[in-house]
């Protein structure tokens, strides 16, 4: 402790004495820099900028604190309205508004990514490195049809910018991080080309051990993640856009909160793009996209952990899921008269899922077994989304999606603890064809640079691999027939953009008619005993809440921020809390900022959640208990030394406050570690990181 101590006591002695020498020198380095027209990338802590109504546009490059682990959920986690149900390290489950799993879609560059593992230890962000993409845009609520059926949450798009080069250049973006408890992360992005032709090469390494948490206890959670990409373009002219795309990444992460740890996620990925702009008048572009992605899972109880033998697994046990996801998209943009734009599109994914495992690893390892498909889902979309501006200050938005979804129940056999059944769906297929759509009017004010909107928006999200396939129902073994889910949704709201001062309010009332509800260990009969099971059972469901941002620069490089989020949900069915909903949150900033040197501060303060679900939930998780509120005090100082150098540091909850998230996992039990209620958080730990841009 004293050694830590040390280190944050130089840290904070650095970041005091760079604010101090400011005034007698800052001016002139201030003249030289904007001679050059640079800037510094501002430091991520209370929110990102909210800027259109429903829509949150942040950059995955800039440094953020608290610093996330190299994956999607953790940079979600600094959105106002975002959760991340924690497992350890890194590879958690993201939630909005208190909405997982397929509620809310991750694309990557438009490709539909999704994981393998029936326990969700590798959702989709999991194979997400959010700094290999130039733009991170999350839309809210039902309130799209342009991104694949569902998205009764919203939709997150992970995008890369394809600028064509206006003459022969090469640009370098590389960043390096060291932090405490190992943590060492490395990226690099190289682009070159010419005004015909592109060529893109990036990176990543991230690495951290084990962690501390507030009282000191050590918690299981070292990972290593790495990934690289390629992009090979033709821009014969500004209108045209030809693009071959590939990626693989791995990576292996341990999990404080179940008998397992991931020794393998990788992913294999290859796309291609084509776009063509300015057709005609009435055709403004046309955009066509195929894709291939593969990720190849593997779990383990013994390669990240000292081998325990239990009554459940007395031998070195693996599962290997893996999942194909094949897919592609089609869409054309109208200019319907000076008022008027529209989108019209076809999208299509299909996703095959197989399995292969073994209980003694060492005598039959599972590279030597077949894999056994379980599962296969199919989807085909027609949209159509309409802008119109009416007069000068308003316009309505407007969209409508037909989906043809397919599922195939592949299982003969169901697990159901230390045995398996017959599966009563075995065979089965279901077809489905829902309709969803979004109207919303948005109106600038006269008076002031305020936007108001209100929209109504309602989707039929299909229940996915986890809620079909893997769960129960309360009478049978399989829950492949439960019902889709149907969202109708109002989302109301304000974006105000002044001089000084800007805000954004939002907020909405939801309400779900089918919710698959997930709760474990439900008692069903075995014989003469009861064993425990997951089940997946249909409930009506109302959530409401909303997010609010605002900041305010009282002085020339001085800024106040702050934001809150909250949601409530109510099972109308059972007539008691709905699960997994996260407590009030509230953040607020103090910053810095004259483009040479930075420095900040944030104060994060979450309420006590007492309203709760005993094992209700979604995929993802369930809810433990009850949870006490906390307050965590983060520091954070910048420097750029010249324009194209940028050196950021931070001390993540100064006072080693030990705490953990309500919508966290429980603890279990792993040789040589404290078992914990929920997984407790990340204690005092210091950064530091260094931007080069050339």
């Amino acid at each position: 402790m004293q050694r830590r101590n040390g280190k944050l006591a130089g840290l904070l002695a650095f970041g005091l004495f760079m604010t101090a020498g400011q005034a007698a020198y800052a001016a002139d380095v201030l003249s030289a820099d904007s001679a050059q027209n640079s800037t510094l990338d501002e430091v991520v802590v209370t929110a990102p900028r909210s800027e259109e109504p429903l829509t949150v546009v942040t950059d995955p490059k800039a440094p953020r604190q608290p610093i996330p682990a190299h994956d999607g959920a953790d940079y979600l986690k600094n959105i106002p309205g975002f959760s991340t149900i924690r497992k350890g390290g890194t590879d958690g489950d993201p939630v909005l508004r208190g909405m997982a799993g397929s509620r809310l879609n991750i694309l990557l560059d438009g490709e539909m990514l999704l994981g393998g593992c029936g326990q969700r230890m590798d959702p989709p962000t999991a194979y997400v490195f959010p700094a290999a993409y130039d733009r991170i845009t999350v839309l809210k609520g039902p309130q799209s049809v342009a991104y694949g059926p569902g998205n009764s949450a919203g939709v997150v798009l992970f995008e890369r910018d394809v600028k064509r080069f206006t003459e022969p250049s090469a640009k370098l973006d590389s960043a390096a991080t060291l932090g405490s408890f190992g943590r060492n992360d490395e990226r690099v992005d190289v682009r070159a080309g010419t005004p015909d032709a592109y060529a893109q090469a990036s990176a990543t390494r991230s690495h951290m051990g084990d962690y501390k948490d507030g009282n000191g206890a050590t918690v299981h959670s070292p990972y290593t993640r790495w990934s690289t990409n390629a992009a090979f373009g033709w821009t014969p002219n500004d209108d045209t856009l030809v693009e071959l795309t590939g990626a693989k990444s791995d990576g292996k992460a341990a999990y404080a909160d179940r008998a397992m740890d991931g020794a393998k996620f990788s992913r294999d990925n290859v796309g291609l793009k084509l776009s063509q702009k300015h057709l005609s008048e009435l055709v403004q572009s046309l955009d066509a996209q195929l894709y291939y992605n593969y990720v190849d899972h593997v779990m383990d109880n013994y390669s990240l952990r000292p081998f325990t033998a239990t009554a459940m697994m007395p031998n070195p046990a693996v599962s290997n899921p893996d999942r194909q996801t094949t897919g592609g998209k089609l869409m054309a943009g109208f200019a319907l008269g000076a008022a008027t734009d529209a989108r019209l599109g076809f999208d299509y994914q299909n996703n095959i899922h197989t399995i292969r495992s073994t209980m003694n690893q060492l005598t039959t390892p599972y590279q030597g077994k077949a894999r056994v498909q379980d599962a296969l889902f199919r989807n085909y979309g027609v949209f159509l989304d309409a802008t119109r501006d009416i007069m000068d200050y308003g316009r309505v938005l407007g969209g409508v999606r037909v989906d043809r979804w397919r599922a195939e129940d592949n299982r003969a056999t169901v697990a159901t603890g230390m045995t398996t059944a017959v599966n009563p769906t075995y065979g089965q297929v279901r077809n489905e064809t829902p309709v969803s759509g979004f109207l919303r009017y948005e109106y600038d004010l006269s008076t002031a640079p305020a936007t108001l909107y209100a929209g109504l928006g309602r989707t039929t999200r299909f229940p996915d691999y986890w809620e079909l396939i893997q769960k129960e129902t309360l009478t049978t073994v399989s829950a492949f027939n439960t019902k889709a889910e149907k969202t109708t949704q109002l989302d109301v709201g304000m974006h105000f953009n002044g001089d000084s001062v800007s805000a954004s309010v939002s907020g909405f009332y939801s309400w779900i008619k089918d919710f698959n509800l997930i709760q474990s260990n439900v008692s069903k009969a075995a014989g003469m005993m009861t064993r425990l099971a997951n089940v997946n059972r249909n409930i009506n469901a109302t959530t409401w809440g909303g997010e609010i941002s605002a900041a305010w620069m009282p002085f020339e490089y001085w800024k106040l921020d702050g934001t809150l989020a909250y949601v409530y949900g109510e099972n109308t069915t059972d007539n008691q809390p709905l699960g997994q909903m996260s407590p009030l949150d509230t953040r607020l900033g103090l910053s810095y900022d004259n483009k040479v040197f930075s420095g900040g501060a944030l104060l994060r303060m979450v309420a006590a959640q007492k309203r709760f679900a005993l094992n209700q939930g979604n995929i993802a998780g369930q809810d433990i208990g009850a949870t006490g509120g906390f307050s965590v005090f983060s520091l954070n100082t910048g420097w750029k030394p010249m324009q194209d150098v940028q050196l950021t540091a931070g001390v993540d909850n100064v006072f080693d406050k030990l705490y953990a998230e309500h919508l966290s996992r429980g603890g279990s039990a792993v040789a040589g570690y404290v078992t914990t209620t929920r997984i407790n958080e990340m204690g005092r730990s210091l950064w530091l990181s260094v931007n080069v841009n050339l």
